[in-house]
């Protein structure tokens, strides 16, 4: 019973110290604003200098429009200074020592965003300030600002951006307001994390700018955003797939010419990069920089348009044709002979101790053969046929053996009966025909491997270009 009676005392005395309080607070809130004007500066002498405490803390970046070149972040803004014409006893008014009232109702320093990008022009959200029996009034107001920045892309996407916050008075002078420093650097500790933005720090500088057209002093604040971007994203959706395309390049080389697909594949490669390269142009601002994830598409793009025309060029060498000049000396000697042992290139049933043709075969010595062999033929039409053909009377270049034999006649009982010249015509016409079908292929194959040498000599150093280009791409990212 003793003790439901102390609890109801107790809760009866705590009711009526709020009762009492909220009674004084109405008292001393009437009292402070009976002659108060929240149009003046608040200092006994217009001469002295009102110090207000400016203190940043950064909420969130909400979003970093490059193209724009415009910071939208989320800021707590905390506003502290005396007010000489709102100060009271607290004994005179139960030990009241604070009170929160609408800051409307009170003089407000006219701090803005010098650099501010927005069209709207409305400052902090219209909080209650927190007024001390001393007269120290101190605001906090959140508010979403959205700041120029110069966005310097030149190593996207491995940039860091440092971001101003510029905050002074619109109307005082340095002599009128002045502003101070409420900590060296603004608040991080409720930031919250950007999934693209990394902030190191946001160190403040006070500045005192002497404009042109006034002589008196002018102070600011600037806070400085330093912001790192997170790349992986980037690299794993821009930059891999771009190496990773450029390495099939150099694999049109090794693709064989009569597939027909080594010029559609270096250009669909080339269009693969455009679309890549418009994506990122897209969402970067027109500079005069290039980003550095845009030096390395237009050097791998040049790099595929050089390899496309490489490719022409050696299929027009593979697909010479039978027209086409003999192979010159020096290309036999150091492509057919040299390079295709160094790059391991070998027709079919051909290895490394096996020569791909002989200087005799060469179409100059079959032109001054077949000369010889029609000479000395039309020498033995002339004369009476032998009463047998003899060994060395046979040319060489036949290869074919006929019985009997072709320069005489069938034998009869009596002798010789005649030579047929128009079957030696005949016989000598298509053994030229072979001869020259001979040449021909051999001609048209070492033109063919020549491209292939070429093909295999040209994807070794596009390969070797592009794991270079990629590195030193890469490697000038700070």
């Amino acid at each position: 019973m003793c003790v439901c009676v102390c609890v109801c005392v107790c809760v009866c005395v705590c009711v009526s110290a709020h009762c009492a309080q909220g009674r004084y607070a109405h008292k001393l809130l009437n009292d402070l604003m009976e002659n108060y004007s929240s149009a003046l500066r608040p200092v006994d002498d217009t001469d002295k200098t009102l110090n207000v405490t400016l203190q940043v803390t950064l909420s969130q970046i909400k979003d970093m429009d490059e193209r724009n070149q415009v910071l939208i972040a989320y800021l707590w803004i905390r506003q502290t200074w005396h007010d000489a014409y709102l100060k009271w006893n607290k004994d005179e008014y139960d030990g009241l020592e604070v009170i929160r009232i609408p800051s409307s109702l009170v003089w407000r320093p006219d701090l803005v965003l010098y650099n501010k990008a927005d069209d709207d022009f409305s400052g902090p959200v219209d909080t209650n300030v927190v007024l001390r029996y001393n007269g120290e009034i101190t605001w906090d107001a959140p508010a979403i600002t959205k700041s120029s920045c110069v966005v310097d892309v030149s190593y996207f996407p491995f940039d860091s951006q440092e971001c101003n916050l510029t905050f002074g008075s619109w109307t005082y002078n340095g002599n009128q307001v002045d502003i101070a420093m409420g900590m060296d650097s603004g608040d991080l500790s409720d930031f919250v994390e950007n999934v693209e933005w990394e902030c190191h720090g946001m160190p403040a500088t006070k500045n005192v700018i002497m404009y042109g057209c006034c002589s008196d002093p002018y102070p600011d604040i600037t806070y400085t955003v330093l912001l790192q971007r997170r790349s992986s994203f980037y690299i794993f959706n821009l930059l891999l797939p771009c190496f990773l395309i450029s390495f099939l390049a150099p694999l049109g080389f090794y693709l064989p010419a009569d597939s027909g697909e080594k010029v559609s594949l270096g250009v669909t490669v080339l269009l693969a990069l455009t679309v890549f390269q418009m994506m990122v142009a897209e969402s970067m601002p027109p500079s005069e920089s290039v980003p550095l994830i845009g030096k390395y598409y237009v050097a791998t793009m040049t790099m595929i348009t050089a390899s496309t025309s490489l490719t022409i060029f050696i299929m027009n060498i593979h697909f010479c044709g039978a027209e086409a000049k003999p192979v010159p000396y020096w290309a036999k000697v150091l492509i057919i002979d040299y390079m295709s042992k160094i790059f391991f290139v070998y027709e079919v049933g051909e290895s490394c101790a096996s020569p791909f043709g002989r200087a005799d075969e060469s179409e100059p010595f079959l032109q001054n053969h077949k000369q010889n062999h029609k000479q000395k033929l039309k020498e033995k039409l002339k004369g009476a046929p032998p009463p047998c053909c003899p060994d060395d009377d046979k040319s060489t270049a036949f290869h074919l053996t006929f019985n009997p034999c072709v320069y005489c006649s069938c034998r009869g009982n009596g002798g010789i009966l005649g030579c047929d010249p128009k079957l030696v015509w005949n016989v000598e016409y298509i053994a030229n025909c072979f001869r020259e079908q001979k040449a021909t292929c051999l001609k048209v194959a070492e033109w063919k491997k020549i491209a292939k040498v070429m093909d295999r000599f040209f994807m070794w150093i596009f390969f070797i270009m592009v794991f270079l280009m990629s590195i030193l791409i890469i490697g000038n990212a700070p």
